[in-house]
C-alpha cells in the first residue's frame, strides 16, 4: 500500500520522521518497504507490503501507529489521532431519510447521514494534493472526503445524491436474481440472489462494499447529500467481486474485514470533513442498522510462554507496555499473566495468545530473536492419529488395496448421484476447472474415475482390482452456506466373475470380501473383542444399490459408533463413469476409527480343559440375515456357551425357492472341568426350539 510520508507525520508526535526512518521501523515490525517513489511538492511516497492479515494498516493512522509502537525507533513518538470538530446541527434526519437493514448477518452495521445545503465544486488546495498525491483524480470537494478518508483511516465509505434516492430511503438487502445495477466506472451488471447492494425504494444504487452507482452519483446540481458508512461480510464482497471482475480500494479493505465499532469515529470525522469543504449543514441524528456491537474481547497472554517461543526474555512490565502502545489494553494480573483487551481494529487477526505473542516480537524488533546455527530435533514417537493411520494402512494394503490419492473436484452429475439429502454440492467459480467445478461430495468418485483409467488400461489383479483413499469429502446444507466437511475411508473392489454377467454368488461373494475387510479394519483400530454389525438400508445417496447397501456400526466395551455403510455400486453411478464392471464401494468416518485407537485387548489363560463344538443347520428364508441368527443366539446366553461362528451358507432346489441352510458352529466349554454332552444337549435343544419359533426354521441338522 503507497503511504504519503508528509500526510504520515501529521498523525506523529514529533512528526519528523523520515523516509528511511519508516522503511527502517516498518521492515523490524514485519511490514517492509518496497519502494521509494518522488511525490507531490518534494513528497515522499513509500509502498509498504501490508501482509493480508493487516487490514488495519491501510491506512495512514494504521501505519503511524506502527511507528509510534516501535521501541527500537530513533525516538520515541506519540500517534496523534485527527482532531473531529462537530461542525452545527440542522434538523433530525428521521424527518427526510427512512434505512432498512434486511441481512443483520451480512451487514453487521450501515449508518447513513445527511448534510444539506451542500455545495459541489474543486476541493481546496490540501485535500486536492492529497489524492492526486497517489495517482488519483481528484473528482469534487465531497467525493473527495470520502477517498480521504479511505486514505486516512482505512474505512471506505460513499456519498449519495439524496434527491435522486427514490422514497428517501436506504434499503440493505440481496439482490434479485436477474436485477441489474450501473455502477460508477464499472459499467452495468447483472446480479445475482448472492450479491448484496444498497437499494432505494424501486433499484439498487450500490454495488455493497465494492461500487457506488451511477444512477445516484453526486455531481455539481447535488444540494443534499446522504453520507454512509458500513462493514459487510468479507466473503460476500469477496465471491461479487471476483466474480463481475471489479477490483477496488474498498473491496481491498472489505476483504480483509472491518470491525463496526471503529464506524463511528471515521464516520463522523467525515462528515465534518464534508461540512468544512463544502459549507454543508450536518442534519441531527445517525440512522444506524445491524447487528448487536460486538464485545471487547479479552486474552490471556502468559509471559513464560512468550519466553519460550521467542527464545528471549521479555519482562511482564515491558510486555504490558509494548501491548499498551500498540492499544491492547494490558494489565499485570496478580498471578504474573498479562490480560489483554482486543482494539476494534485488530478483532479480525488477533484472536489467541500467540497473535498476542507475535505482537510482543514485532514491537521489540524481530531481529531481537535469535537465530540458532543448528536447529535442537527431538524425536518422538508418532502421534495416536498417525499411528491409527499406519495401522488401517497396514491392514488394506495386506488385503490386497491399493491406496489412491485423487483430485477433490468432480463433475456436478456425477457429483449429483453422491450427494445427500439435505445437502448441496459445493461449487467453485473458477476457469481452470471448467469441467470439474464442484468439491466432491464422496471420495468413492476418486475411487471411480481411478478405476477408470485401469479399465482404460486394461489393468487387472487377482481377485480384481482393490482401491481405497482417505481424504476430505465437502458438502452444505440444503438451501444454506453453512459448510458439512470430514473426512471419510472409502474402499473399492471388483465383483470378480466368469463369463459374460456375474452370478448372484459372484455378487455375495464380492460383498463377504468387502465385509472381511471392514472387519480386519475395525478390529485393527477397535480390538479383536469388538464386534461390526451389519444392518440393510437405504443408502444415502445414489451412488449405491438402492437393494444392496447395510450400514455399519461397532459394538465395543464402550458402547455402539456407526461408522459408515457398504454395498453394490449403482448402475447410474457405473454409467456416469463409463464403467463396465460390477463393483462393491464401502465408505468410513474416518475420525470414528481414528477416536477408537488404539485398540483394546484382553488377555486369558488359555483353556485348561476341553471343550465341546455343536453345528447347526438352519434352513430360513432367504431374507433372514447372519445377524439375525448372531442376535438370537445372544439373546438366549446359553449356558457354558462361549461363542459361535458362521460355518457356510447354502442354497439347493431341494430347499425351495427363497430358502437357504445357514450352517453355524456354537463353542461349549468351562474352564474348571471337562464338559459333559448332555450338559450342552439342552441348550441345542433351547436354540433350535426357539430358531423355528422366532425365525421360522427348520432344522437341517444338529450335530
Amino acid at each position: 500500500m503507497d503511504i504519503s510520508l508528509r500526510w504520515l507525520n501529521q498523525y506523529l508526535t514529533p512528526g519528523d520522521v523520515t523516509a528511511q526512518q519508516v522503511d527502517h521501523i516498518m521492515t523490524e515490525a514485519g511490514m517492509p518497504i518496497e519502494e521509494h517513489k518522488p511525490g507531490l511538492d518534494g513528497d515522499t511516497i513509500l509502498d509498504v507490503e501490508v501482509t493480508s492479515n493487516r487490514g488495519d494498516c491501510l491506512g495512514h493512522v494504521g501505519i503511524a501507529r506502527e511507528i509510534a509502537a516501535a521501541r527500537y525507533a530513533d525516538k520515541p513518538r506519540v500517534l496523534t489521532m485527527p482532531v473531529i470538530e462537530q461542525p452545527a446541527l440542522g434538523a433530525p434526519i428521521g424527518d427526510e431519510l427512512k434505512l432498512e437493514n434486511r441481512v443483520p448477518d451480512r451487514c453487521p452495521l450501515f449508518t447513513a447521514r445527511l448534510i444539506r445545503n451542500v455545495k459541489i465544486g474543486p476541493s481546496p488546495d490540501w485535500l486536492r494534493k492529497a489524492i492526486e498525491s497517489f495517482g488519483q483524480r481528484s473528482i469534487n470537494n465531497v467525493v473527495d472526503v470520502t477517498n480521504y478518508i479511505t486514505l486516512e483511516l482505512g474505512n471506505p465509505c460513499h456519498v449519495f445524491d439524496y434527491n435522486k434516492l427514490a422514497g428517501g430511503t436506504l434499503i440493505v438487502r440481496e439482490a434479485q436474481p436477474g436485477e441489474k445495477v450501473k455502477t460508477l466506472y464499472a459499467g452495468e451488471h447483472e446480479l445475482r440472489s448472492t450479491d448484496l447492494v444498497v437499494a432505494d425504494s424501486e433499484r439498487p444504487q450500490s454495488l455493497a462494499g465494492i461500487i457506488g452507482g451511477h444512477d445516484s452519483q453526486v455531481d455539481e446540481n447535488t444540494t443534499t447529500v446522504v453520507f454512509e458508512m458500513a462493514t459487510w461480510d468479507t466473503v460476500s464482497v469477496r465471491n461479487t467481486g471476483r466474480r463481475l471482475q471489479i477490483r477496488t480500494d474498498a473491496a481491498f479493505r472489505f476483504e480483509r474485514g472491518i470491525d463496526p465499532r471503529t464506524i463511528d469515529f471515521a464516520a463522523r470525522r467525515a462528515a465534518a470533513l464534508i461540512c468544512q469543504v463544502s459549507g454543508g449543514q450536518l442534519a441531527e441524528g445517525v440512522l444506524s442498522e445491524g447487528a448487536p456491537l460486538p464485545e471487547d474481547k479479552a486474552i490471556i497472554l502468559r509471559p513464560d510462554r512468550c519466553d519460550l517461543l521467542l527464545g528471549v526474555r521479555t519482562e511482564p512490565a515491558e510486555m504490558a507496555d509494548l501491548l499498551n502502545a500498540l492499544s491492547f489494553k494490558t494489565t499485570v494480573e496478580s498471578n504474573g499473566t498479562l490480560r489483554c483487551i482486543i482494539p476494534p481494529h485488530r478483532s479480525h487477526d488477533v484472536t489467541r495468545e500467540i497473535d498476542l505473542i507475535e505482537e510482543v516480537a514485532r514491537a521489540r524488533s524481530l531481529a531481537v530473536i535469535p537465530v540458532q546455527e543448528t536447529l535442537p530435533v527431538r524425536t518422538r514417537e508418532p502421534q495416536t492419529s498417525e499411528r491409527a493411520m499406519q495401522t488401517i494402512a497396514r491392514a488394506l494394503t495386506g488385503l490386497g488395496f491399493y491406496e489412491t490419492i485423487t483430485f477433490s473436484f468432480t463433475a456436478p452429475k456425477k457429483g449429483e448421484l453422491f450427494k445427500r439429502s439435505g445437502t448441496d454440492l459445493v461449487s467453485v467459480d473458477d476457469d481452470r476447472r471448467k469441467a470439474e467445478p464442484t468439491l466432491r461430495p464422496s471420495v468413492l468418485l476418486g475411487l471411480l474415475a481411478t478405476r477408470l483409467a485401469n479399465q482404460s488400461a486394461r489393468t487387472s489383479a487377482p481377485g480384481g482390482i482393490r482401491l481405497y483413499e482417505h481424504a476430505e469429502c465437502f458438502a452444505q446444507k440444503a438451501g444454506t452456506r453453512d459448510t458439512l466437511e470430514h473426512r471419510s475411508l472409502a474402499l473399492l473392489s471388483d465383483v470378480p466373475f466368469e463369463g459374460k454377467k456375474p452370478t448372484h454368488e459372484d455378487t455375495q461373494h464380492a460383498l463377504r470380501v468387502m465385509r472381511g475387510s471392514i472387519d480386519t479394519v475395525v478390529k485393527s483400530v477397535f480390538g479383536p473383542l469388538a464386534r461390526t454389525v451389519i444392518t440393510a438400508a437405504k443408502p444415502e445417496h445414489s451412488g449405491f444399490d438402492a437393494d444392496a447397501y447395510a450400514t455399519i456400526s461397532v459394538e465395543h466395551d464402550a458402547g455402539t459408533t456407526p461408522i459408515g455403510g457398504y454395498g453394490l455400486i449403482s448402475d447410474a453411478a457405473l454409467r456416469a463413469h463409463e464403467l463396465d464392471h460390477p463393483l462393491v464401494g464401502a465408505e468410513l468416518l474416518l475420525q470414528a476409527l481414528i477416536d477408537a485407537y488404539p485398540p483394546r485387548s484382553r488377555a486369558e489363560l488359555l483353556p485348561q480343559f476341553p471343550g465341546i463344538d455343536r453345528d447347526l443347520s438352519l434352513i430360513v428364508p432367504e431374507s433372514t440375515s447372519w445377524s439375525a441368527i448372531e442376535t438370537l443366539a445372544r439373546g438366549l446366553k446359553l449356558d457354558k456357551c462361549v461363542g459361535w461362528e458362521l460355518v457356510g451358507i447354502f442354497r439347493g432346489k431341494q430347499l425351495g425357492d427363497g430358502r437357504k441352510s445357514v450352517t453355524m458352529r456354537l463353542h461349549f466349554r468351562d474352564d474348571e472341568r471337562t464338559l459333559r454332552h448332555d450338559e450342552v444337549d439342552p441348550q441345542m435343544e433351547h436354540l433350535t426350539t426357539q430358531a423355528i419359533s422366532d425365525l421360522g426354521a427348520e432344522i437341517r441338522t444338529a450335530v
